[in-house]
């Protein structure tokens, strides 16, 4: 039996488990805080649908469609359990461009070609890429997408129909103004009134009654005032489904077709993949804090929106992307799974079927009037101020003004563009200043050391008078080869003359200088090396015997080791990291060990990020079942780590001089019920298994125990494995045979780790630790 394992060799097939708890067996069973959000969303999604239809041009049926889709499709397959699909109002200026251009029919065909792109762009993984844009871009687009909403809908609320573009549309309102239709204008304000009062309602009631959709009331509030006062204003006109246009063969120039189905794809995905990860911050801000609902995936739900947008498509549908208004009514509403998202599908399955002659009542005003509205809320000041907090609002202005005057690919090409001339701007933006203080010269640089800035830092750096004692300033997170070599080549030159150089970061600290001499002792360092007492060639600190280190000094000192982390460790584990962050952990073993600070459980098994679940308490106890008194953190990770990571194996970890033993041996019955003695009263049947007669005395490597403590830290991993029988997951899983239990004792001194032999019967004959001998093998894997 071996300690050091890796975690890696396991022939288990890697099975990837969220850090939730998984999602239950699949049944035939719908929880009731699903069934009535789903009519909320239900809702929401019936009026905006056929509004968002009206908007683009489209036959108004194409909008259920796309609704019903949406919830049965992308819900069931999608990787965002209570993300909501449908037509979106982000795509409303895209679709409409498109209709215009080809015709309905092959704007059916361009939406199967884009769902087939997604699916092909699931496959190969790349959903997380789309979140590398910027937001300022995504914000922008969204925003120049609304403008170009509104300005076209107004036309409409006035009792007209809009123009092809938004600039014609400003163009032609003037004369719009100048021959208003009453009824329609009238119809219209109703609708916005109530949509913006609705969510206002003061008092007991008016809470009561805001359960019930802004948008739901207005439009049918628009609806009843119209048909009792007998207002000539267009209506909707579902025409039967036997007549409902199909998509057919695309017409029209390739490279045309090509760029609206790029443009369909980019703006569906980016759009759905935002709003899955808006999704997970709500689900994760619940009371209960998301408990049973998962994570998104994005690939899947990347795969999820391509077969929706397929079947959307070739049922007739608008373009399916996942909705925020109606992705946070789901998750206000209370959903716990993906049903909730189906069922609204199912209903607005049956409107379509069974309320045909109720939506014909509709007007197009009030539908023309709520996706105004929502283009304007599109226009988020809260997303204005955030870009301009992070110095982006160039970005920002640019794409919504190239969405709006030129088009949506366009516009977001031009913001990307803007975006990298930022940035590149950023980089290059490098402040270097000197000033003279207490007979020494202070080089401050601020920003990015690159390339760009070599020949201000290198004319810097020469006017420093020869044999001076010089601090250089480093305010920045990044520097370059070719920054460094100009800093080191002066470097050794300055101290060459007799001069003194100290290099330093924003908080004053210390680094390390940056000269050949300490490059080359610098590759001593090793991911997990620098620890504590870890110098990595540094010169220890000369300091008199009589400074004391202070609060500030130890803080100090904890920044300095995160900043060794970012500079040094970081590079080396950033996509290992990442990969664990994409997957979830799938540690192999807990491992439960003593909170001494001299324990560093990654260098005792050569483990790295993601193997172990490790718990850490004062003297590695674990409280018998029902003695836990109120703290029951250590059962609550056995039993996580068992039921939900399904660990194949648990360690109990003891080590030499353990403080918390000894405090147990010196205990008195009349010491202070402090909180250390009431958790050490868990280890109080260690210290009666010591001394009982019925068990022999545990020996290490075939020697008894230096002294009573070591005796007590060997007994005592003893006793917790017996301890960890008693759970009832852990005893399933060792009657399964899926589950091993392990004890270790690591001696501090000799820094040599022992194992337990025969952790399986330790209570049937004497407790050895035998000494763990490193082979060929280990010593190559450490190696490695």
């Amino acid at each position: 039996m071996t300690l050091c394992t890796p975690a890696r060799t396991t022939n288990r097939p890697r099975v990837q488990r969220p850090h939730s708890p998984p999602e239950p067996p699949r049944r035939f069973r719908i929880a009731g805080a699903d069934l009535s959000a789903s009519v909320a969303v239900f809702l929401i999604a019936l009026p905006l649908s056929l509004g968002i239809a009206l908007a683009t041009g489209a036959p108004l049926q194409s909008g259920l469609v796309a609704a019903a889709v949406g919830g049965l499709v992308a819900g069931r397959f999608g990787g965002s359990p209570l993300q909501v699909s449908g037509p979106a109002a982000g795509l409303t200026v895209v679709t409409a461009e498109l209709i215009q251009l080809y015709g309905w029919r092959t704007t059916c065909a361009i939406t199967v070609l884009a769902g087939l792109v997604q699916l092909g762009l699931s496959a190969l993984r790349v959903a997380r890429s789309a979140l590398a844009v910027s937001p300022a871009i995504v914000h922008g687009m969204l925003a120049g997408i609304g403008v170009t909403i509104a300005l076209a809908q107004l036309h409409i609320v006035l009792g007209s129909t809009p123009q092809s573009s938004a600039v014609d549309n400003v163009l032609g309102l003037p004369a719009q103004l100048a021959h208003i239709h009453p009824a329609a204008l009238g119809i219209s304000a109703l609708t916005v009134a109530v949509l913006l009062c609705w969510p206002r309602l003061p008092g007991r009631a008016g809470k009561l009654v805001r359960k019930v959709p802004a948008a739901l009331v207005a439009v049918i509030g628009a609806t009843a005032v119209a048909a009792f006062a007998g207002l000539a204003v267009p209506r909707v006109d579902l025409p039967s489904w036997s007549s409902h246009a199909l998509p057919g063969l695309p017409e029209g120039p390739a490279l045309g077709i090509a760029a609206g189905v790029l443009t369909i794809t980019l703006v569906t995905s980016v759009q759905s993949l935002l709003s899955a990860v808006a999704v997970d911050k709500l689900v994760a801000a619940r009371p209960d804090g998301g408990r049973g609902v998962p994570r998104a995936v994005l690939d899947r739900e990347l795969a999820g929106q391509g077969a929706a947008n397929v079947v959307s498509g070739a049922l007739g549908g608008l373009p399916v992307a996942g909705v925020a208004v109606r992705s946070v009514a789901n998750v206000s509403a209370g959903a716990v799974s993906r049903a909730s998202t189906m069922l609204h599908g199912l209903w607005i399955v049956l409107a379509a079927l069974l309320l045909v002659p109720v939506l014909d009542l509709i007007p197009l005003p009030a539908l023309a009037a709520l996706v105004m509205v929502v283009g304007i809320q599109m226009v988020s000041i809260t997303h204005i101020r955030t870009v301009t907090r992070h110095r982006e609002v160039v970005v920002y202005a640019v794409t919504l003004s190239g969405v709006v005057l030129i088009g949506i690919l366009e516009g977001v090409a031009l913001g990307i563009g803007v975006a990298i001339a930022v940035a590149l701007h950023r980089l290059a933006r490098t402040r270097i200043t000197r000033e003279e203080r207490d007979g020494r010269q202070l080089l401050h640089v601020r920003g990015q050391l690159t390339f760009l800035a070599v020949p201000r830092l290198s004319r810097a750096l020469h006017q420093l008078p020869h044999g001076s004692d010089v601090v250089v300033e480093l305010d920045g997170s990044f520097m370059d080869h070719a920054a460094y070599e100009t800093l080191s080549d002066w470097t050794a030159g300055h101290l060459a003359h007799g001069g003194t150089v100290e290099t330093t970061g924003p908080s004053g600290t210390r680094i390390a200088e940056p000269t050949p001499a300490a490059a080359a002792a610098h590759t001593c360092c090793r991911p997990w090396t620098p620890w504590h007492n870890h110098q990595c060639g540094e010169q220890p600190d000369e300091r008199p015997d009589e400074v004391v280190e202070t609060p500030r000094t130890t803080g100090l000192k904890l920044a300095s080791g995160i900043g060794k982390f970012q500079r040094n460790t970081a590079p080396l584990v950033r996509d290992e990291l990442a990969r664990l962050a994409r997957e979830g952990q799938t540690p192999s073993q807990l491992f439960l060990t003593c909170a001494d600070s001299r324990l560093v459980t990654s260098m005792i098994t050569s483990s790295g990020p993601g193997d172990l679940f490790t718990v850490r308490n004062v003297g590695n106890l674990v409280p018998l079942p029902g003695e836990e008194s109120g703290d029951d953190s250590v059962a609550a990770a056995i039993e996580y780590a068992v039921e939900v990571l399904r660990v194949e194996s648990i360690t109990v970890c003891g080590h030499s001089g353990c403080g918390a033993m000894q405090a147990l041996l010196n205990a008195g019955p009349d010491d202070p019920p402090t909180p250390l003695r009431r958790w050490l009263r868990h280890g109080r049947p260690s210290l009666e298994r010591m001394a009982s007669r019925r068990h022999a005395w545990a020996r290490i490597s075939g020697r008894l125990p230096a002294d009573a403590v070591e005796q007590l830290c060997l007994t005592n991993v003893v006793q917790q494995l017996e301890h960890l029988r008693a759970y009832e997951p852990v005893a399933r899983r060792l009657a399964e045979g899926t589950l091993s239990l392990h004890g270790v004792y690591f001696h501090v001194g000799e820094a040599q780790a022992y194992l337990l032999s025969g952790t399986d019967e330790v209570h049937s004959y004497d407790d050895v630790f035998t000494q763990v001998m490193p082979t060929e093998p280990l010593e190559a894997a450490r190696a490695s």
